[in-house]
């Protein structure tokens, strides 16, 4: 630690002052200064006397030192405008002070792309040879992944519970701390889509499949087969406690995993001027060197393989529905495997048509009009179903979830086998299969919360898409329970889960139409989800370019919808076993991952120009208010004076260290440092975006070239879906509400 906040000045400035308003001077009287400065804790009646014998000046100056205060901007403090600060600030990188640096914006770096080789060729090599094991020797591979699931829940299901709720206790904790308060974007920066869209994007991140498959189902199985240890089966008790298992699996738990990774990575690109990558979350904890290294490629190479076969479980789980939705709208009889195979080719031929053809934007149009379709389906079913029942079912259901929470949140293996069994099945494959969604889904919600403070965006997050799904979920789960007590035609205790709702449809009156509207909904959530997720992992694989070859998109693609096909042999055509397994199993290093992301989010965080500047005013008041009260009672003023080296604000921080000052050092395409002037935006070189992208034709042909410019501030983010369908086009529909930055 240094002795001097300040190199090349002698003294460090602290806001401290007293009747005075500045620093005695030779203008007061010698005996007056030297009595203060022998003895601070003189009689009042002397320091008043003091004060008295200052008259006018005193006022004047106390009067302007209030208001300067009142206007005091901690966002962006002012320095004095001379020689010494300039001075004082040469020993930083662009001459600027780690607390006046506003924020870096990954549209601000001057980066080209291109694929980075290690990452694509091991993630490639290693899922394309599973796919590749997994056709021709599904017997194989089925009993190695059932030998090392059975590992994985007995020896570290307790992990994933762990791991759950750690994630949400400590981003409550950060949304809440004054570190919540940094924004995800520059200093002053305005959101990039106006709260309503914000809210609609989220609202589309947790509608799609998981409502229409999950939805009917799940609270079904949990009313006929509660938890070991809660209820008798088909009771009053069983009917809440089914709904509160249900939406424990899919609230606030679920959507901290989203935020932690969604926030983090925004923070890094929005505020740091990073690129959206996972490994660019851990700078601060790795060390620049590492993160870009191999520590920083096994980072991104575990989201790259979670991201794939959580995604492709979800795609299973699309396709299984679809197959059991053309079984009873063809009466062509039971769904065979064969049969998920040929709707799993066909619909990656779609996806590979829309990520190919430049026909993206449209399927993002109608990926939007998915979502509404899934919206009337859910209201459709509230108003031709048992509607006062679920209105009476709602609250009940949400305030029997927020009782049994911690309840929930504690069972484990210690309440024995059959509970074991149970978080297996259920609770761990569910925390398994959200790690594995989160860098998916957080990517997409990073890309739209940009210029939201860290507690709006946590708070957001976490609580509107899961208040939302409760409602979904209560009206799809009360219903099938409904039917099911009253012997609805088809309802039995042994129904497979893609059944469910299509057995829920053929109980409601004037929709027999709707099973078809139901596999369309259904086939464009496959395409949307794939093409979205596929684009994800391309800038995993390509540097973070949001804007990826489109060789690598259909590459990944391809590999997914592999992936998919194994998972669904190593069961039945109707079971969840092989989807269930391999999430589990492939989840549990990225698992460890979400660790690290708190770790790396809360160091940097303290590192934050708004951190400092807090604590930078915290300490100066601080010491101002007791020397002024213990020298002056209460008559004194703040002023910001010089003060001996060690004694100032910085209470005893070393602004000069690489982790406040490395950050901010501003380089070329070349990694090569270069001036930049943080009032202006210039750039000593002269580089303009305009100039980059006018001189840069490689940008048009990066498939030659292997880079890719960085694409415009206003792109639209790329959908996700929580284990649904988070359309693309939201954020084409959403910006005609939005305030666009250039």
């Amino acid at each position: 630690m240094k002795d001097d906040l300040r190199p090349g000045s002698d003294q460090a400035p602290q806001t401290i002052g007293a009747d005075s308003g500045h620093a005695p001077d030779s203008t007061q009287p010698a005996e007056h200064t030297q009595s203060a400065s022998e003895s601070p804790r003189a009689p009042r009646e002397r320091i008043k006397a003091d004060a008295r014998r200052v008259g006018a000046e005193t006022k004047r100056v106390s009067r302007e030192t209030g208001r300067n205060l009142g206007k005091f901007d901690y966002r962006r403090p002012r320095v004095p405008d001379s020689a010494a600060a300039e001075q004082a600030n040469s020993h930083y990188p662009h001459d600027t002070h780690p607390i006046l640096v506003p924020g870096i914006a990954i549209d601000e770096q001057r980066r080209h792309y291109s694929l980075d080789k290690i990452i694509f060729a091991i993630a490639g090599s290693l899922t394309v040879a599973f796919v590749i094991w997994g056709i021709s020797s599904p017997g194989s591979v089925a009993g190695v992944a059932q030998a090392a699931y059975d590992w994985a829940t007995l020896n570290v299901g307790w992990f994933f519970n762990l791991v759950a709720i750690i994630v949400l206790v400590a981003l409550l904790i950060l949304a809440f701390s004054p570190y919540g308060k940094i924004p995800l974007g520059k200093d002053g920066e305005k959101s990039e889509f106006s709260t309503f869209s914000w809210v609609a994007m989220l609202f589309a991140a947790g509608i799609g499949i998981g409502v229409l498959f999950f939805g009917p189902s799940e609270p079904l199985t949990y009313f006929v087969t509660p938890p070991p240890l809660t209820n008798d089966p088909e009771t009053t008790e069983a009917l809440h406690g089914a709904m509160a298992q249900t939406y424990f699996h899919w609230g606030f738990h679920a959507w901290a995993m989203y935020a932690l990774v969604g926030g983090a990575i925004a923070y890094a690109a929005y505020r740091r001027g990073r690129s959206l990558l996972l490994s660019s979350i851990f700078v601060t904890l790795f060390g620049k060197r590492r993160s870009e290294g191999f520590a920083g490629k096994l980072v991104d190479i575990f989201a790259i393989v979670a991201t794939l076969f959580g995604t492709a479980a979800a795609l299973g789980i699309a396709a299984m529905q679809i197959g059991t939705g053309v079984s009873i709208v063809s009466g062509a009889g039971p769904m065979t495997n064969n049969m998920l195979v040929v709707i799993i080719l066909v619909l990656t031929i779609g996806f590979i048509v829309s990520a190919v053809s430049g026909v993206s934007r449209g399927i993002r149009y109608l990926s939007s009009i998915n979502i509404v379709l899934t919206v009337g389906i859910v209201a459709l079913v509230l108003f031709l179903g048992p509607t006062l029942f679920l209105f009476n079912l709602l609250p009940s259901a949400l305030m029997e979830y927020l009782g049994s929470m911690f309840d929930m949140m504690g069972r484990s293996l210690s309440w024995g086998g059959e509970t074991q069994e149970f978080q297996s099945v259920w609770t761990v494959y569910y925390w398994a299969w959200w790690i594995s969604w989160s860098p998916f889904v957080g990517t997409f919600i990073a890309r739209i919360s940009r210029g939201r403070s860290i507690r709006q965006f946590i708070l957001g997050t976490i609580f509107i898409p899961s208040a939302l799904l409760f409602v979904a979920y209560g009206i799809m789960g009360g219903t099938s329970i409904s039917m099911y007590r009253d012997g609805a035609a088809g309802f039995t205790d042994s129904m497979e889960a893609p059944e469910v709702f299509f057995t829920l449809i053929d109980n409601l009156p004037y929709v027999e139409w709707l099973p078809f509207v139901v596999i369309v909904v259904l086939a464009i959530f496959f395409i949307t989800s794939a093409d979205s997720a596929s684009v994800v992992m391309g800038m995993l694989t390509s540097r973070g370019d949001q804007e990826p070859k489109k060789w690598v998109v259909v590459f990944w693609g391809l590999v997914m919808s592999g992936i998919a096909v194994v998972m669904l042999l190593l069961g039945d055509a109707s079971a969840l076993e092989g989807l269930q397994q391999l999430v589990i199993v492939t989840a549990v290093p990225f698992a460890i991952v979400m660790l690290f992301i708190i770790l790396a989010w809360f160091k940097e965080l303290r590192t934050d120009p708004l951190a400092l500047r807090r604590q930078y005013a915290l300490n100066a008041v601080d010491n101002a208010v007791v020397t002024g009260a213990d020298a002056y009672g209460d008559d004194f003023a703040l002023q910001v004076v010089p003060t001996e080296p060690g004694d100032g604000a910085n209470g005893g921080i070393d602004s000069e260290h690489e982790d406040y000052t490395g950050w901010y050092q501003r380089t070329d395409e070349n990694g090569e440092p270069v001036g930049f002037d943080y009032v202006t935006g210039e750039w000593a070189d002269g580089w303009t975006p305009d100039a980059d992208s006018d001189a840069d034709p490689a940008a048009d042909s990066e498939s030659e070239t292997g880079t890719a410019a960085e694409p415009d501030a206003e792109a639209e983010p790329e959908s996700t879906s929580g284990a649904g369908d988070a359309s693309d086009s939201i954020s084409d529909v959403a910006d005609t509400d939005t305030d666009p930055r250039p």
